[in-house]
């Protein structure tokens, strides 16, 4: 991301379009043509001219500088500032970014289309995202706590809608906020690198997680219905609905919302997804052929076997897999 703070921290005022076609040259009047390599050094000395600089799509070349841009006049903008509604226009009229610099406010606006958004300074962005990456490390380690109970009522055999739900309930919370980082990840540019490798390293595996989940309590009647979907909806609940287990279980189709406390039982994605060197679709027709978590954690070397493209070794790795799976989880549950 270009730093566009540079014509900011110099004191000057600065409107800059991030693009060039026919549309833009016949608003643009007077002015000279550059057609130079872009630079950040660049931009600045030029914005310390009066009118806009135009650069091409890409930020790699400067097309013009000193150019009086005329948008039509009927287009609506809610800007009072010259230089703002002039921006507002242009972004509008020309479905290019416009970036536009106040001097006397000291405030950088990115104006795409019809929106507007308010570039902040780099050290408050710094500071929510901070402040929301220690949020998110405490949901994640509340997410890896409710988890791993589901994993060990799994292989117990005494899972509840209740438990499903309020492990889809903390996926969605911990996407959330992920997003909200990434959002200011972008923001920051270059300056969010570390922000960044920080959040990979807290969220890796949770997407795959979300779906896992939905795939193995999804009713039977509801087979058809694609986990994507059913993720979608869970994304379109309100911050209200989401904290609320019983809006979850309802929209993942394990109750009418009331009875909580009713079993249900995993088809066995899950597990299988952590057995190695396991290829997705050998784990769709073992999931197939079980039904089952329980009936696939009593099936032996054999039993395996008569699944297609499960052979002898890759039977014993099954076998042995889920047996470690089984007792490394009932142990940290239970020690």
């Amino acid at each position: 991301m270009t730093d566009w703070s540079g014509s900011c921290g110099a004191r000057t005022g600065a409107l800059i379009v991030l693009g060039h076609d026919s549309t833009v040259d016949s608003i643009s009047t007077g002015g000279f043509t550059l057609e130079v390599p872009f630079t950040a050094t660049g931009l600045r000395e030029l914005a310390k001219m009066d009118g806009a600089i135009i650069v091409d799509a890409q930020i790699s070349r400067i097309i013009r500088a000193a150019v009086h841009l005329m948008p039509d006049h009927s287009i609506p903008s809610n800007e009072t500032g010259t230089r703002h509604r002039t921006a507002d226009r242009v972004a509008q009229q020309t479905g290019f970014p416009v970036i536009s610099v106040s001097q006397s406010m000291q405030i950088i606006a990115a104006y795409v289309g019809e929106t507007r958004h308010v570039l902040e300074d780099t050290g408050q962005i710094l500071s929510r995202a901070n402040q929301a990456l220690a949020t998110l490390e405490r949901y994640k380690m509340r997410l890896d706590e409710v988890s791993s109970t589901l994993s060990a009522l799994e292989i117990e055999d005494l899972v509840t809608v209740r438990d499903v739900a309020v492990v889809a309930q903390r996926l969605e919370m911990v996407t959330r906020i992920a997003r909200e980082i990434e959002d200011y990840i972008v923001e920051l540019g270059t300056d969010g690198r570390l922000l960044s490798l920080q959040l990979e390293e807290l969220v890796t595996g949770v997407d795959l997680e979300r779906e896992l989940v939905i795939r193995d309590y999804l009713p039977r009647g509801r087979r058809t219905v694609r986990p994507e979907d059913l993720l979608s909806q869970l994304e379109s609940l309100t911050a209200t609905e989401l904290v609320d287990p019983a809006s979850t279980a309802r929209l993942l189709g394990l109750s009418n919302g009331e009875h909580l406390d009713g079993a249900v039982a995993p088809r066995g994605y899950r597990l299988l997804a952590k057995v190695p060197r396991l290829p997705t679709p050998v784990v769709d027709r073992l999931v197939d052929h079980f039904g089952t978590l329980q009936k696939l954690l009593s099936a032996g070397v054999e039993d395996l076997q008569a699944v297609d493209g499960v052979g002898e070794l890759r039977a014993r790795s099954v076998r042995e897999g889920l047996s470690r799976l089984a007792e490394s989880t009932i142990l940290e549950r239970y020690v």
